[in-house]
């Protein structure tokens, strides 16, 4: 397993790095295999393309790095809690196109998330809190729509250049 020059800084324990009392995911988490082939929200041609891609394990991948409730979770995909459920039950899933891109596009949104806040538990609980900038809505509740996470998207690029949070 390699570890890049500025993570070597970082404790082994098991098959979590630690850097202080933050947590990262491990290298080998099915996060960090896909990272580099997601697209940037705004890049809709490679997310169009990236819905096609019939060795993308969507749902495994999802639920392997968003660690929200099943109710958030369903709400953003516009299904019922009892559904998502019902989907990791089922080996070989086929998902409608439409739901493959969404969430494509909120894993992007993650891995712009990730990079701004430095760590997902630091920007879950960014996107669980009231925000003023959106009309005191937690950014969380905007991930049901498309134009929602492009939103949102906009905003961690706001922050990225040193506008508030």
């Amino acid at each position: 397993m390699l570890i890049k020059k500025w993570e070597k800084s970082f404790f082994k324990i098991g098959k979590l790095y630690l850097c202080g009392k933050e947590k990262i995911m491990a290298l080998d988490h099915p996060y960090n295999k896909i990272k580099e082939s997601l697209p940037a929200v705004s890049d809709v041609s490679s997310i169009y393309l990236k819905v096609s891609d019939k060795n993308f394990n969507y749902l495994q991948i999802f639920d392997s790095i968003i660690t929200l409730s099943d109710i958030v979770v369903s709400n953003w995909l516009n299904i019922t809690t009892r559904t998502l459920r019902n989907y990791r039950k089922i080996k070989n899933l086929q998902l409608k196109d439409t739901t493959k891109e969404h969430i494509i596009t909120i894993l992007a949104l993650y891995k712009h998330g990730i990079e701004v806040f430095s760590s997902r538990d630091n920007f879950e609980k960014w996107l669980s809190t009231q925000n003023i900038l959106l009309d005191n809505k937690a950014p969380l509740d905007f991930l049901d729509t498309f134009s929602g996470i492009q939103l949102i998207d906009n905003r961690l690029t706001a922050i990225e250049f040193g506008e508030n949070a």
